[in-house]
C-alpha cells in the first residue's frame, strides 16, 4: 500500500478507469491536482481557456472515442460558467466526469469567496453527484461515478473535491474498474413475436436514434431494414450518425415540425424506433408528430425514454447492436414468398425517393444555381462537401447555415458527424477540439455559424496550442438569421433588434490568426474550393470564414 496525496491518489484512478486527456481550467482549489500532475506524465492535460470550452472539448472527446473521459473546473463560478456544456453532455450521453475544486472542509462554514454547494449545483444535469469527504474513500468514489457515467444511458457525474481531501497524505488500496455487461437481448421468443409483428406490417417504417451510435449498431440496422424494405429516416434532432446515408432504404432525417413529421409518417402503418426519444420536438405546435392510429414497436436501453409520449405496442428494453442482429435471424426465419416480394417492391419504390436519388437531384440544382454575393449559404455547403477528404470526421452548429449539411454529407459510419444533441449552442468549436484528439488520425472539419461561434471562441487557441488537424468554416452572415426568420414566421415582425453583429462587424479570420491559427476570409465562390482544400491540407488548426447571405439583405 503506497501513501500518496489525495490529488494523485485521482489521477491514479482517472488513468485506470481509462482516462488518457484530462481537460481543465485550474484555480487555486485545484492546485492539488494540477501539482500531482508531474507525477502523472501519461495523462495528457488540455487547457481550456473557459470552464465551458473546458466541458464542451471533453464532451466532444466522449462523443468521438466512446470512453470515459474527464474534465476539472474550478469551484462555483467555473461549475456555473460550464453549465451550458452539461446540458450538452446530459443530452449526448457523453460519460465524463466532472470535477470540480471545492473548499478545504470546514473553511466553507465561512463562506469564503468563490464558495458555493457543488453537488446541488450540478445534481440536476448528471447522473450522480457527489462531495468527497474522506481522502480515504476516494477509491470508492471515483470507481462508482466511473461505473455510473459508463452503465447505459451513459452520461456525465460530478464530483466536488475540497482541498484538505486533495491535500492529505494516505494509504490506500485502488481496487479496480467496473463495467457492467449490458449487451442483452429479448428472449426468443420476445423476437419471434416482433419478427411476426414486424413481418405483418403492410409499409413499416424505421427511425433510427442516437443509441445506434453509441451501441455501434448501423450496419444491424440496415441490415434489418433491407430485409424488410423499409424507409429508414433518422431522429428529429440530426445530431450524429445514425444510420448509413447512403443505403438504398434511408430517405432523409426527420424535421423539428410537428406537422411536417405527422405528413412524414403518415403513410406507414408501423413505426419501428430505434434508440430514445426519436420524436423529439422543438417550437410548440397544436399537432402531434406522430399520427393517430400508427403502430410502435420500440427498442432501447434508457426506460425513461421508452414509451415516454407515445403508447408503444412492444416496449423492448435491450442493446441495439445483439438484438438487431438476432432479430434480423428471426425475421428470416419466419419470413415467405409474400413476405420477400413485399419487401423488394417496397425496396424498388424507395429508390426513387431515397437520400441517394435527392442528394443528387439537389446537387444538381446548387451547382445550376447562382452563388450570388454574399454566398448562398446551400451552395457553401455543396462547396464544403465537395473539398472533404473522404475520412473526415464533421461537426456541425450552423443552425440555418447549414440547412443543406444533411441532405448533402454522406455519412457511413457512427464517427462521421457530430451535431446539436441538445439544440444548446456552444459545443461545436470546443467540441471539435475533443473529436480530433479522440481521433487523431482524421481531420475534423467543423462548420459553424458566426453568432455560435462567439460562444466558445476561445477555443481556437485550444486546438492551435495542440496543433489539432482541425478546419474549422465559420460561416458569417452578420446576424442570428434564425431569430429573423422565426419572428418573422411566427409575430409577423421585421423588427429586427438585437439580431445583428454589424456594428462593428467581426472579423473572424483575423481573430483566429491572432489566436495562432491559419486563416482566410472568402468571399467569392470561385476562391472557396481552393480556400477549403488549402484549409484541410494544413498540418494544424486552420479557419475559413465565409460571408454568406443573411437572408434579409436589401
Amino acid at each position: 500500500m503506497n501513501t500518496m496525496s489525495g490529488g494523485s491518489i485521482f489521477l491514479s484512478l482517472m488513468k485506470d478507469e481509462g482516462v488518457t486527456h484530462l481537460f481543465g481550467n485550474p484555480g487555486t482549489t485545484e492546485l492539488p491536482i494540477m501539482h500531482a500532475l508531474a507525477e502523472h506524465p501519461d495523462l495528457t492535460y488540455v487547457l481550456g481557456l473557459q470552464e465551458a470550452v473546458v466541458l464542451a472539448m471533453a464532451d466532444g472527446y466522449a462523443r468521438g472515442s466512446g470512453r470515459l473521459t474527464a474534465c476539472n473546473v474550478h469551484v462555483a463560478p467555473g461549475l456555473g460558467n460550464a453549465m451550458g456544456s452539461l446540458f450538452n453532455a446530459r443530452w449526448s450521453g457523453s460519460p465524463v466526469i466532472v470535477s470540480a475544486g471545492q473548499q478545504e472542509q470546514g473553511h466553507g462554514l465561512t463562506e469564503p469567496l468563490l464558495y458555493g454547494p457543488l453537488v446541488e449545483m450540478a445534481s440536476p444535469l448528471v447522473k450522480w453527484a457527489c462531495e468527497v469527504t474522506r481522502t480515504e474513500d476516494l477509491p470508492r468514489i471515483v470507481r462508482r461515478a466511473a461505473k455510473v457515467a459508463m452503465t447505459p444511458p451513459t452520461g456525465p457525474v460530478f464530483l466536488s473535491l475540497p482541498g484538505d481531501v486533495l491535500n492529505a497524505e494516505v494509504g490506500v488500496e485502488l481496487g479496480q474498474a467496473t463495467r457492467v455487461d449490458v449487451d442483452v437481448r429479448p428472449t426468443d421468443e420476445a423476437l419471434a413475436t416482433l419478427a411476426t409483428r414486424l413481418l405483418r406490417a403492410n409499409n413499416p417504417v424505421i427511425v433510427c436514434g442516437s443509441e445506434l451510435r453509441s451501441d455501434d449498431a448501423l450496419a444491424e440496422a440496415a441490415e434489418l431494414a433491407e430485409l424488410l424494405g423499409a424507409a429508414v429516416y433518422s431522429q428529429s434532432v440530426t445530431s450524429g450518425a445514425f444510420f448509413p446515408t447512403e443505403h438504398s432504404c434511408f430517405v432523409a432525417g426527420l424535421t423539428r415540425s410537428q406537422p411536417q413529421v405527422r405528413d412524414t409518417l403518415a403513410p406507414y402503418d408501423l413505426m419501428v424506433a430505434l434508440g430514445g426519444d426519436v420524436l423529439r420536438m422543438s417550437v410548440y405546435s397544436e399537432v402531434e408528430p406522430l399520427p393517430e392510429g400508427l403502430a410502435v414497436v420500440q427498442i432501447g436501453q434508457d426506460d425513461w425514454e421508452i414509451a415516454k409520449n407515445y403508447a408503444v405496442e412492444h416496449a423492448v428494453r435491450a442493446q441495439l447492436k445483439v438484438t438487431l442482429s438476432a432479430l434480423a435471424g428471426a425475421v428470416r426465419t419466419q419470413m415467405n414468398d409474400a413476405n420477400r416480394e413485399a419487401a423488394a417492391a417496397r425496396l424498388e419504390a424507395l429508390a426513387t425517393r431515397n437520400w441517394t436519388t435527392s442528394r443528387a437531384t439537389l446537387a444538381a440544382q446548387l451547382t445550376a444555381s447562382d452563388a450570388g454575393v454574399p454566398l448562398n449559404p446551400d451552395r457553401v455547403m455543396l462547396e464544403l462537401v465537395s473539398s472533404l477528404p473522404r475520412d473526415a470526421i464533421v461537426v456541425e452548429e450552423g443552425l440555418l447555415s447549414t440547412r443543406q449539411l444533411p441532405a448533402l454529407l454522406p455519412l457511413r459510419e457512427r464517427h462521421d458527424f457530430f451535431g446539436l444533441d441538445s439544440g444548446g449552442i456552444g459545443f461545436a468549436i470546443a467540441g471539435a477540439v475533443g473529436v480530433s484528439l479522440a481521433n487523431p488520425d482524421r481531420r475534423v472539419v467543423a462548420v459553424i455559424g458566426d453568432g455560435s461561434a462567439m460562444y466558445s471562441i476561445q477555443a481556437l487557441w485550444s486546438a492551435a496550442h495542440m496543433q489539432a488537424p482541425i478546419t474549422y468554416v465559420i460561416a458569417n452572415n452578420s446576424s442570428y438569421r434564425i431569430l429573423k426568420e422565426r419572428l418573422l414566421a411566427f409575430h409577423d415582425n421585421d423588427q429586427f433588434t438585437g439580431m445583428n453583429m454589424r456594428e462593428p462587424p467581426i472579423e473572424f479570420a483575423n481573430l483566429a490568426r491572432s489566436m495562432g491559427l491559419w486563416a482566410e476570409r472568402v468571399t467569392n465562390i470561385d476562391e472557396l474550393q481552393e480556400v477549403l482544400r488549402a484549409a484541410h491540407a494544413h498540418q494544424g488548426a486552420s479557419l475559413v470564414e465565409v460571408m454568406v447571405a443573411d437572408g434579409f439583405e436589401g
